[in-house]
């Protein structure tokens, strides 16, 4: 660290989307920051972790997508927008390495790590150190920010526990396949986004479709329901997280489940035959800026590995699939926000330290920045004797701090019903639908509900607007 900054460095502890989001915000407030990362090359010692594969800041595991990004009618679309109005770093970073994937924003996940990685390495007032912080951060550490993600380490996760008094609830966490892109069979897929939806590069064709009949997808479904799969004693009775269930998991809940999920055949019509319709459909989007890896949408799972290739193998056009990856289990971990934490995110019994990602109890890539994002703003104002409130609740970004710092218990929800949340329009304060557009003219009725969204996101905008222009951080 070069810097004649006349302040005390803030400490962030975790190098993963959250933590890489919370330095860049405090570096670029003007205020000294270190980074600790457990992740380690080989050549000092790597650290092993149940999900990552490198060192690289911000990698990405789950998956390469940060959803959809259309502002005016998803919320995470206008939590892309917030974001990048506050100088987001892995926003920039996903914007610069897109790849195609129809109305989502997904990325090549190694150029965007390294990115990532090469900015803050480069950041005057940024250190990075490779260590792992076993145990509560040191007493001198009098403004630290606890970025660990879903994989923090036993000894701090206990460390964290005793501080508290309060038990941390579990969640299993599942990573889809990747398969080569030569290996699929193209003359039995087709190239297609759903409804034919335009991607921000104009990409209407961004998804891969495999198509099933009924026998071949009853097929599938015995084999998912017969094949062995990963299990971890000492995670039992832990639940899983809704947006990111194991395909057999589903499979459990009812055979005709998938098809009404991540394979359900609508929006979708096979040129080589538009008069019949596809019983159901498995897609595959884009992994990498070269097109060579294409993730499996949907396909988390905990088959073990033996058995997957074969099982996937099943679905027309991977009979001959090779995979880059296979998909795997892995356990997260999230705090009693609510009542641990205060709004700005502050643990309230030892308020030095911050926790940002999905530690707290948000759900997504995207989420997890966002936290971060905000923990970098607050620690920053905190350490330059100025601090600043949260984005009010309208905001998408204000709703999810709303979400995890007490509003789901406010809602009647009661105490030890808090699970993580995706943001969506139902955190932020609800509008009227609108019956006319703004020039006037009748909206029809069906169309009222998108209407409605596209004025939250206008609000939500201007709001946040109305918040960054008043906590400007001072010099």
């Amino acid at each position: 660290m070069t810097t004649n900054s006349p302040h005390q460095p803030v400490h962030v502890i975790g190098g993963g989307l959250a933590g890489s989001e919370a330095a860049w915000q405090i570096a670029q407030s003007g205020v000294p920051v270190v980074l600790h990362e457990m992740r380690k090359d080989d050549a000092t010692g790597k650290v092993i972790t149940d999900a990552h594969n490198t060192d690289g800041l911000a990698e990405m595991v789950c998956s390469n997508s940060f959803r959809s990004d259309d502002w005016q009618f998803n919320a995470v679309g206008l939590l892309h927008a917030e974001m990048r109005k506050l100088d987001s770093l892995i926003m920039s970073c996903a914007d610069q390495h897109q790849v195609p994937a129809g109305g989502a924003l997904a990325v090549d996940r190694d150029n965007f790590s390294a990115e990532v990685t090469r900015r803050l390495e480069a950041h005057p007032l940024v250190t990075i150190v490779r260590e792992e912080i076993a145990g509560l951060p040191p007493e001198e550490w009098d403004n630290v920010i606890i970025a660990t993600g879903p994989l923090t380490s036993q000894a701090l996760a206990e460390a964290i526990l005793e501080l508290s008094g309060e038990g941390q609830l579990s969640f299993f966490d599942a990573i889809a396949p990747i398969i080569h892109f030569e290996s699929i069979n193209m003359d039995v897929a087709w190239r297609q986004s759903r409804y034919d939806k335009e991607g921000p590069g104009g990409d209407a064709t961004a998804y891969i479709n495999l198509p099933m009949n009924k026998e071949q997808y009853e097929a599938f479904i015995d084999a998912l329901l017969a094949g062995p799969k990963s299990e971890f004693k000492e995670w039992e009775n832990v639940p899983y997280f809704d947006g990111c269930l194991p395909i057999e998991v589903m499979a459990e809940r009812g055979r005709e489940t998938l098809r009404h999920g991540p394979m359900k055949p609508v929006g979708l019509t096979n040129p080589r035959d538009p008069t019949v319709k596809s019983y159901a459909i498995v897609q595959l989007r884009q992994d990498n800026a070269l097109g060579t890896l294409w993730n499996m949408v949907g396909f988390q799972t905990k088959l073990k590995h033996g058995v997957q290739a074969e099982t996937f193998r099943m679905i027309p056009g991977l009979e001959n699939a090779q995979f880059a990856r296979l998909g795997g289990l892995h356990r997260n971990t999230f705090i009693n926000s609510p009542k641990l934490l205060d709004k700005s995110l502050r643990l309230k019994v030892q308020p030095r330290l911050r926790f940002a990602g999905q530690v707290t109890g948000v759900e997504g890539y995207v989420e997890s920045a966002a936290m971060g994002l905000l923990t970098g703003r607050f620690a920053a104002a905190d350490r330059k004797g100025a601090p600043i409130d949260a984005p009010p609740p309208t905001t998408a970004l204000g709703a999810l701090v709303e979400h995890i710092t007490g509003g789901h218990l406010e809602a009647g929800n009661g105490p030890g019903s808090f699970q993580p949340m995706n943001i969506n329009y139902g955190l932020l304060p609800p509008l009227e639908a609108p019956k006319v557009d703004e020039d006037g003219k009748k909206i029809p009725l069906k169309e009222r509900g998108r209407a409605k969204k596209r004025l939250m996101s206008l609000r939500a905008l201007k709001d946040l607007d109305a918040w960054s222009e008043a906590s400007k951080p001072v010099a």
